[in-house]
This record gives C-alpha cells, structure tokens and sequence, in this order.
C-alpha cells in the first residue's frame, strides 16, 4: 500500500506567531508544511502571563498547529506552573525590600501625681534595622535564581506538553491509517470470499476453502472494529490535552511519510545543555551557591540604630531630651554555623543532581537516537525491498487462484503477509516520528535546524 498522498498537510507544523516573550526556546517536531506550505518555522514558547493572544477554534479538520495552541493556551496543569512562577516572581520583590522601622511609646511611672523628679515621663523611639554582610543583595539573589529555576520547570512542562500533545497526534493520525488499511484488508477478503464462492460453485475447489474465506472475512471485520475503537479513544485523548472531554474535530491532517537526515550523534549531544531540565539543575546549583553566600553573611551581626526623645513630667525646666541607642547581637555561642553546614551540604547536592540529569539526559538522547537509526533502516527495508515484493506476491497468488495455479492456502499466507507488512510499515512510521519528537524535546530544538529533510 502506497502511502504517498494518503493525506494532505503537514504533521508537525512549528509556527505559532507572536507567542514569544519570555523566552525564544524554540521547539520543531517533524516536518515541513504541505496543506499550508509552510517552510521550516518553529515553534515559540508563550509568556508566563500573556492574555492577549487569539486562540484558534477546534475545527472539524484539525492540523497540529491548532491543537498546540489549544493545548498551550487550556491544559490546567501548565497552567498551575505558569503560576507558580509567577509567585515567586512576588518572593524575589519582597526577597529585595528594606527592613521596615519600628516606632516605640514609652510611658514610665504613669501613677505619680508628683511633680519632682520621680514624675512620670514619656519617650518615642525609631528604630531601624541596617543589614551588613551583604544580606539583602544575596537574599534577593537567591530569590531569583529560585523565581528561574521556576520559569524552567514552566519550560520544562511546556516542552512535554508539546511532545505529547504531537505524539497523541500521531496516535491519532496513525490511528486514521490503520482504518484505511484495515478497510482495505476487508475488501480484499471479501474479494477472497467471492473468488472461493465462485470455485466451490463451479465444484473447482472444496466448500471448505470458502468457509476459510469465511473465517478470513470475519477476522478482518473484527480488525476494522478495533481499528475504530482505538481512533476514538485516541481522538479522546487529544481533546482532554485542552480540556474539552467531546472532541469535535473528525479528523487530522498529516503526513507520516516525511522523513529527515539523520544528523551525526555528536551535533545532537552537545545541545543537551538547552534542554529545559538541564538549564534547571544549573539555576538549582547557583540558587544553592546563592543561599550558601547568604548564610556567611547571616554570620556577620546586624545594626539597629534606635533615635527618639524623652519628655519628663510637668513644671521641669528642660523637659524634653534627645535618646540615641546602637544595639549590636554578640555571636558568642549563634554563629550560624548550623545553617552554613546545611546551605554546604545542598550546594554539593545541587551539584550531583545537575551531574545526574545531565548523564539521564545523555542516555535518553542516546537511546532515542539508536532507535531512531533502526527505524529508518527498518522503513527503508519495508519500502523498498519487502512491501514491493509482497504485493506482487499477492497479486500473483489473486491470479493464480482464479485460474487455478495456485491453492486456497497459498492464497491467504500471500494476503496474510502482505497485511502484516502493511502493518509493519504504518508502525514503523509512527515509531520514527515519535523518536523525531523525543529527540527534540531532549535538544529543545527542531531536528530541521541541525539536519535538511530528506525525500
């Protein structure tokens, strides 16, 4: 089966236009436009709080593009990191602000009725705080770092929203495929029922091979069944990417035939570093570097300054007198040291987890990438040597049987190859995008930008 013009557009479209703010993380999944001629366009990440952007309908015709927006736009969860960022861009202001002052009233010796020097007075005091050590400065870079270590699991999540929002997609798309293969298998079965019939009634083969036909029949009517069935739950699972638990799109556009060069290893291994959760484990490490610095400075004392007046009873010449104070904590037995050893001790962990995701990510990129070569050896095989091959096998064996040359059995092991094959190929497609797709999540760039798609 030819899978060339099956369907029409573009599988993975990566443009949506003015969604940039934040950040210019770029992320591409497979391939060029063909229903919108589309060239190599990529996708940008959407602002943390941008409201202004158009969002797209759920047409019945649904391509990729629009089901990312949908997605980007409604999926709850990406909505609650989105806010979670924001909170802390809120600790970061508040990481950064002074010390308020305190305003003191003193009232001393409020029963004396006596005028003398016993009578009762009154004092108002200010008093302020002044942070040394650089306190302030590194409180609110660690505050920082924190609000964009945020910001990358925002990323993070976005990427992998957009990765299985497309992989979801190819489920879908593939899912739209096997029905037609399975449509296809169910009247070539047919045609085998017939071509039986038609010999058992001519009494040129025995009615059991027409009960076999029969059987074969059956069992591609059960395949288009499940082949049914998977596309609506896989449509299902699409929708509930956006929230919206009936789908109203019919179907997708897309193409699994398009096919890229491979880059070598090494170009893809060295953009690890972009990858969304790398960049984390780095803002982590320095966040930890930041509250380290903070709990040296913690160990050098602060100042309070205190100023005010006092002001003595009545008929006292010179009542009023001005109040200075300089109160300064002695570290005698506090020095913070306990704090110091814990911010040390989660720095050296900042510094093993950032080694631990890095090799995660190295393994993955290189799992997904011996895959990936497999798969193209595989659609090459069964493009150019196996399905070409079982298709004349069938065809020859549909001849051959009507005119008696060949058995009933043969017969059905040609149209059971050549649908296995068929099957084969569709699965194989499908594996190949989707490894397209782990790949670029795993770099946080489209494939497109290292390697030129290949016809």
């Amino acid at each position: 089966m030819n899978f060339n013009g099956m369907l029409t557009g573009l599988l993975l479209q990566r443009n949506l236009n003015g969604m940039l703010a934040m950040m210019t993380l770029t992320f591409g999944l497979v391939a060029a436009s063909k229903a919108e001629n589309a060239g190599s366009s990529v996708f940008s990440q959407p602002p943390l709080n941008d409201a202004a952007i158009i969002l797209p309908v759920e047409e019945k015709t649904l391509t990729l593009r629009n089901a990312l927006k949908l997605a980007l736009q409604h999926n709850p969860e990406l909505a609650s990191f989105a806010k979670e960022a924001l909170a802390l861009q809120g600790l970061t202001i508040q990481a950064g602000l002074l010390p308020n002052p305190v305003i003191q009233f003193d009232s001393e010796d409020i029963s004396s009725r006596s005028n003398g020097p016993a009578a009762r007075f009154e004092s108002i005091r200010i008093s302020q705080l002044f942070e040394t050590g650089g306190k302030r400065p590194a409180r609110k870079r660690a505050a920082l770092f924190g609000q964009e270590s945020a910001e990358q699991d925002y990323m993070a999540r976005q990427l992998d929203l957009i990765a299985t929002v497309a992989n979801v997609f190819l489920d879908v798309l593939a899912g739209q495929e096997r029905i037609r293969l399975a449509l296809a298998g169910q009247e070539l079965a047919q045609k085998v029922v017939d071509a039986a019939a038609k010999r058992v009634k001519a009494g040129k083969a025995p009615p059991i091979e027409e009960t076999r036909a029969s059987i074969a029949l059956a069992t591609a009517d059960i395949e288009v069944k499940q082949a049914q069935r998977s596309l609506a739950s896989f449509r299902k699972q699409l929708a509930l990417l956006w929230g919206n638990p009936k789908p109203f799109y019919e179907s997708v556009l897309g193409d699994l035939e398009t096919f890229i060069t491979i880059p070598d290893f090494q170009s893809l291994e060295i953009r690890i570093q972009q990858n969304p959760l790398a960049l984390r484990s780095l803002k982590n490490l320095e966040q930890r570097q930041a509250l380290l610095t903070l709990e040296k400075a913690r160990r050098i004392p602060d100042v309070t300054v205190t100023a005010g007046m006092r002001r003595y009873g009545h008929d006292i010449p010179n009542d009023t007198t001005a109040l200075v104070s300089l109160s300064i904590p002695l570290p005698l037995f506090d020095r913070n040291q306990g704090n110091l050893m814990a911010a040390q001790q989660r720095m050296n962990r900042a510094i093993d987890e950032q080694a631990a995701i890095d090799l995660q990510l190295r393994a993955l990129l290189t799992q997904a990438y011996e895959s990936l070569v497999a798969a193209d050896t595989e659609i090459s095989m069964l493009r150019d040597e196996i399905l070409p091959g079982a298709r004349e096998t069938f065809r020859m064996a549909s001849r051959g049987y009507a005119l008696g040359r060949f058995g009933f059995l043969e017969l059905l092991d040609a149209q059971r190859t050549l649908f296995q094959n068929q099957t084969l190929y569709l699965q194989a497609l499908t594996n190949y995008q989707r490894l397209i797709n782990e790949i670029e999540r795993l770099i946080a760039e489209p494939i497109e930008n290292i390697s030129k798609p290949k016809k």
